[in-house]
């Protein structure tokens, strides 16, 4: 007999298992993981992951941008799957937890139905996003994006790494261009589970997060032309050096955001030309991650730095353009997928608050596609794109409960096709 939904429970030591086996998959001397997009190690563990879902009787699918789609049949076949989600490419020196939990979560959740033969209403979905760490290739959750419509796949192929290897290679090179037109696949509704990348959940002793959207998030590149010359012979009032015009924006940056609460802004590269101990810097290059959960603030953040930008390069006879690479806007979750996570969550009896997310998820794209909703468990000090990044057994294990239980909910309230919020 098939269990009723609220007895099924997922094995935390399984889903525990499976993520110390793929953090193997790239591991580094320091216990973190090394996994970049389209990478040898990218192809492994989507090796690894294609053969474990096929091992469910699941139907798994590749779209031309590297999204892979693990389906589980449902009772009525003409429903758009509910899916459940997020990545395994990782930071350069990224954690075993990052994305990763959020799919082999997922898995852990397909394992448990497929071992009690629970028939869900609508065929239930496990989605591998490329590209979600824009570590490799920028802008980040590129796959997600090319689904959803944000970009497309010329863009996605276009874009090169740091030695100069275009996506489109480098997806040919491990076989994993699909043959799925990107955003053909139907998704009902996705939820995704993730590490709280903050420390908001731990600090209050909380276990889960309903996150109920997405921050803003825009990055920019800044060029910074100076004049080189020799650094013995050049009076210090006759140079056009680019590099203390780079710090002085750095710092203008910060200041940008300190005077607008709830932003956050970080220069995370700088790279000077032409890089020689004598050589005054002609040409800098700069980096530029902003985040503000409200457009507007946004807005007024960067025309703060673009003034500053002008007033620096006036000052130190420099040149500067600021140019804007990406824009994530401001991105609210669905109510009825928010319903069926605190519905999860409090049958389940843990302690649960709203969250808006700090950092971006592939979630923020598909919620333009479709309902869409997160859940966060904590992270050791808030500690994330770290080697050192810890998340415990049993918020794991917590986390991959509610998103089974919220993901059977979701389809409880379709077969009883009513989805009102929980009282």
């Amino acid at each position: 007999m098939t269990k009723p939904a609220n007895n099924l429970s997922i094995d935390a030591k399984r889903l525990w298992n499976d993520l110390m086996e793929t953090a193997r998959i790239g591991g580094t001397a320091r216990g973190g993981i090394r996994r970049l997009t389209l990478s040898e190690e990218d192809r492994r563990v989507r090796d690894w992951f294609k053969a474990e879902c096929e091992k469910l009787g699941c139907t798994v699918q590749v779209d031309e941008v590297g999204n892979m789609f693990a389906t589980r049949p449902g009772r009525d076949g003409t429903l758009p799957p509910i899916a459940m989600g997020s990545h395994l490419d990782t930071q350069p020196t990224g954690g075993k937890f990052d994305g990763v939990l959020g799919v082999l979560a997922g898995l852990e959740c397909l394992r448990t139905l497929h071992a009690a033969d629970y028939e869900t209403h609508a065929p239930i979905m496990l989605v591998n996003w490329t590209n979600e760490e824009g570590s490799r290739f920028a802008p980040a959750m590129l796959g997600s994006g090319v689904h959803a419509g944000v970009f497309d796949r010329a863009y996605a192929d276009s874009r090169l790494d740091s030695e100069g290897t275009s996506f489109a290679h480098a997806i040919e090179a491990i076989s994993y261009r699909g043959d799925v037109p990107a955003g053909a696949t139907r998704i009902g509704a996705m939820f995704e589970l993730h590490i709280e990348q903050g420390p908001i959940l731990e600090a209050e002793g909380d276990t889960i997060g309903v996150v109920t959207g997405v921050q803003g998030m825009r990055w920019y590149d800044v060029e910074i032309g100076g004049r080189e010359s020799h650094a013995g012979s050049t009076p210090m009032a006759m140079r056009r050096d680019a590099l203390p015009a780079a710090a002085a924006l750095v710092l203008a940056v910060q200041g940008a955001a300190r005077a607008c609460p709830g932003a956050v802004a970080t220069v995370g590269t700088i790279a000077v030309h032409p890089g020689s101990r004598n050589v005054i810097p002609g040409a800098a290059s700069l980096s530029v991650d902003l985040r503000h959960p409200d457009a507007g603030a946004l807005d007024g953040i960067e025309a703060a730095i673009e003034q500053a930008l002008a007033a620096i390069c006036t000052e130190q006879g420099v040149s500067g353009t600021l140019r804007r690479i990406w824009d994530s806007p401001p991105v609210p979750f669905d109510p009825r997928c928010l319903a069926s996570v605190r519905h999860a969550a409090g049958s389940l009896g843990y302690r649960m608050r709203e969250i808006t997310s700090g950092a971006g998820h592939d979630a923020a794209y598909i919620a333009r596609v479709a309902p869409t909703a997160m859940i966060f468990v904590p992270c050791a000090g808030g500690l994330s794109h770290n080697e050192a990044e810890e998340a415990s057994f049993g918020d794991c294990g917590a986390g991959a409960q509610v998103l089974l239980r919220a993901v059977l909910d979701y389809d409880r309230r379709l077969a009883e096709g009513r989805q009102e919020e929980s009282p």
